[in-house]
């Protein structure tokens, strides 16, 4: 069977998940804006199969895509109110949160192992130590930035001990192999390409200092029109199961749309992505708690912000679990 019949068929044969009251067109906004990014797989399978262009059609709501390069570009896609929800890193999100950005996190659409610290196959550099006075490339506003800042704090390094160059994550990786930059914090599919394309390699990992993957919401959105919300992430959470029973096609879909090799599609989704937890909830509050205090100590918010308070008012705990338990009660 050819590979587009079996997208078709995967799409027409995937679960219906249980779903509130339909809104009527009058009730609901003209157009429900979403972004989609290459470091949110499920958002990519989503986009393709249409769901939501399914969902919202038989009550006259337009969705509206809108492709995001980088967290900072959906946070600030969302504080210009040019789209409704938006993806983006969980540290980066209370970071636009903290700095004015009136928006939610209902949903988690993954925990990634999306970021390291990058240099070249060539490179001299073998340890976090050895980037000081080093030319470093990094999105600023995103966890890749954010996790070189708390990955320079093992080693008593700061940001001024390094030259911190402003690339986006696609520049930044080019910047690297060109040799324009000493390192580079990454960002899948971009760094498993440069990886397994160009043979470069990962200085530092942690996991612990990757935070999750929020969609968030525009508070007003949110309070406006609860039940379309509801209905998106009842979506995501089919795109979510969906990914998880169809790894490889889903990879496909990534490779296609990121314009990466398979090799590459399925080193992000098999082995840096956990899609197991889609649900806000101390977890989650718990890490950005213990990763918050680099966004004072490094003035990245105002003196004396009450992240913790932050936090709470971000990460809802709340919506998505007593909406789905009553959706499919």
């Amino acid at each position: 069977m050819k590979r587009r019949s079996v997208l078709h068929a995967a799409a027409a044969g995937a679960t219906t998940l249980a779903l509130p009251a339909v809104v009527r067109a009058a009730d609901g906004p003209k157009e429900v804006r979403l972004d989609y990014a290459y470091y949110s797989p499920t958002s990519l399978v989503l986009r393709r199969f249409g769901w939501l262009e399914q969902e919202f059609k038989k009550d006259g709501i337009d969705v509206k895509w809108v492709l995001s390069a980088g967290s900072n570009r959906a946070l600030e896609y969302l504080n210009a109110n040019s789209i409704d929800i938006g993806s983006s890193a969980g540290l980066a999100a209370v970071l636009a949160r903290a700095n004015g950005n009136p928006i939610r996190t209902p949903y988690i659409f993954s925990r990634p192992e999306w970021t390291a610290l990058v240099v070249r196959k060539d490179s001299p550099i073998r340890s976090l130590a050895d980037l000081k006075g080093k030319k470093v490339a990094a999105t600023k506003g995103t966890d890749p930035y954010l996790f070189l800042l708390r990955a320079l704090q093992t080693v008593k390094l700061r940001r001024s001990d390094i030259e911190h160059v402003g690339l986006q994550h696609a520049d930044g990786r080019v910047a690297l192999e060109q040799g324009r930059v000493d390192a580079w914090a990454g960002l899948d599919p971009l760094m498993a390409a440069s990886e397994l394309d160009a043979g470069s390699r990962l200085i530092y990992r942690n996991v612990a200092f990757n935070t999750y993957g929020f969609l968030n919401v525009r508070e007003d959105f949110q309070a406006r029109h609860p039940a379309v919300l509801l209905r998106v992430i009842n979506a995501y959470e089919r795109a979510r199961k969906w990914t998880q029973a169809n790894t490889v096609e889903a990879a496909r879909i990534l490779s296609e749309e990121a314009k990466v090799s398979l090799e590459v599609a399925l080193l992000q989704l098999k082995l840096r992505t956990d899609l197991s937890n889609p649900l806000p909830s101390s977890e989650h509050v718990k890490a950005l708690q213990a990763a918050s205090p680099i966004l004072l100590e490094e003035q990245l918010v105002k003196p004396g912000t009450n992240l913790n308070k932050v936090i709470a008012d971000l990460v809802d705990t709340q919506f998505a679990r007593a909406q789905l338990a009553g959706a499919a009660a």
